[in-house]
């Protein structure tokens, strides 16, 4: 009886498995379908993208070749963008340059590999200049020079010098020991000539030359820096260049326009343009260190100067000139528009024949001079201020 009973089961088991095989079929049927319609509708779903000729990019920057379109072209209109640069530092306020009455105040020889000296110059009838000045020990002749330009820091030759702070910013120490001779000068308000009223403030400067713009003052002492390059018997005078860092890197920028003496000039991390620029009154302070003390009323209106950063660092065409900057160094869409201000310059120098004289280099590390810009900007002098020969390569040769 009992196996009766479970004979009985025997068919009942079997149509249970039938059953589960069919809904486990059914069941990945479902999935598979399921699957070929997800990845029928991604495919529906992905953009057609069709071949296409590159965009011509356009910018509020376009108006630097407005109306250019020749070599003679753009000369002429240079001229218009010289003069709004001279109109912008009040250049004609400046005083007349004296003698420099060079004085070498102490001299220390560093690593047996350069000479560093202490020096003082005239920058104007009544006032005198501080520097560092390292020249190599071996050379063979004359050498390539910089003026090494500091940022606001209160003590800019020390650091310049790697005798304090950051010592990514030592630009003399490194550079001499690449075989250059370098300048490295206070700021005007700044060394040994800080005003009673503190680092960097401009004010007795204005009442001195009320007329005069700070930008005026520190380039007109660049130049004088060019100068003291220029009266040394150790200095190769046609292979001068300048590079500096924040204040110094837009410092680089005005005096690279400024004096054609400057062959090679690279700006790091310099301060944003006038247009799309937001914080655009800080160019001219009411307060504390003011570089265009001239142009406040118009930036209070909303007008900007006639000429911007494209024009001014334009002006150094055909001369090389390198920007290296973070896009990430103070309100990014301004940074942006830096991306865009370059390319234009760009065309400058493709208009001139000379792409191979500008470059820029866009970065994520903020307010900073690291290896990778370090690297960049002194393999960039070395292209453009030494022979040939310094910067060739050379294929393996088998030993005989």
């Amino acid at each position: 009886m009992r196996l009766q009973r479970l004979t009985n089961k025997v068919p009942r088991i079997d149509a249970d498995r039938r059953q589960s095989r069919r809904l486990g079929i059914c069941f990945w049927m479902m999935i598979a379908a399921m699957i070929c319609l997800v990845g029928s509708e991604s495919v529906a779903d992905d953009p057609v993208r069709l071949r296409s000729d590159a965009p011509v990019i356009t910018s509020s920057w376009d108006d630097l070749l407005e109306g250019v379109e020749t070599a003679e072209d753009w000369a002429a209109h240079r001229k218009v963008l010289w003069r709004r640069y001279m109109d912008l530092l009040r250049d004609e306020y400046k005083p007349s340059r004296v003698p420099l009455e060079l004085e070498t105040h102490e001299s220390v020889i560093v690593d047996d590999l350069y000479e560093r000296r202490l020096i003082s110059y005239a920058v104007e009838a009544d006032e005198r200049a501080h520097a560092y000045l390292g020249i190599p020990i071996e050379r063979d002749g004359p050498l390539p020079a910089v003026v090494a330009l500091h940022g606001t820091f209160d003590h800019g030759k020390e650091q310049a010098a790697g005798l304090i702070d950051n010592p990514n910013k030592a630009y003399l120490d490194h550079l001499c020991r690449r075989g250059y001779v370098v300048i490295a000068p206070d700021h005007f308000v700044a060394g040994h000539r800080i005003p009673a009223e503190g680092s960097y403030e401009t004010g007795v400067f204005h009442v001195k030359h009320p007329e005069w713009t700070a930008v005026g003052k520190f380039t007109f002492e660049h130049s004088i820096a060019i100068d003291v390059l220029q009266s040394l018997d150790e200095v190769d005078g046609e292979h001068i260049g300048a590079l500096g860092h924040s204040l110094g890197g837009h410092g680089t920028m005005f005096l690279a326009a400024y004096d054609d003496r400057i062959k090679a000039a690279a700006g790091n991390c310099a301060a944003s343009f006038f247009r799309h620029n937001p914080g655009v009154e800080h160019w001219s302070r009411d307060h504390w260190y003011v570089y265009f003390r001239h142009i406040r009323p118009g930036l209070l209106k909303g007008e900007l100067p006639p000429i911007d950063f494209h024009e001014i660092m334009a002006l150094t065409a055909p001369r090389a000139y390198l920007d290296v900057a973070g896009l990430n160094d103070g309100r990014p869409l301004t940074q942006r528009q830096r991306v865009l201000m370059l390319m234009k310059v760009m065309d400058v120098y493709e208009l001139m024949g000379v792409p191979e004289n500008f470059a820029f280099y866009m970065h994520g590390r903020g307010h900073s001079v690291e290896h990778e810009s370090r690297a960049l900007i002194y393999a960039w002098m070395d292209t453009h201020l030494k022979p040939p020969e310094a910067t060739a390569t050379h294929l393996v040769t088998p030993d005989e």
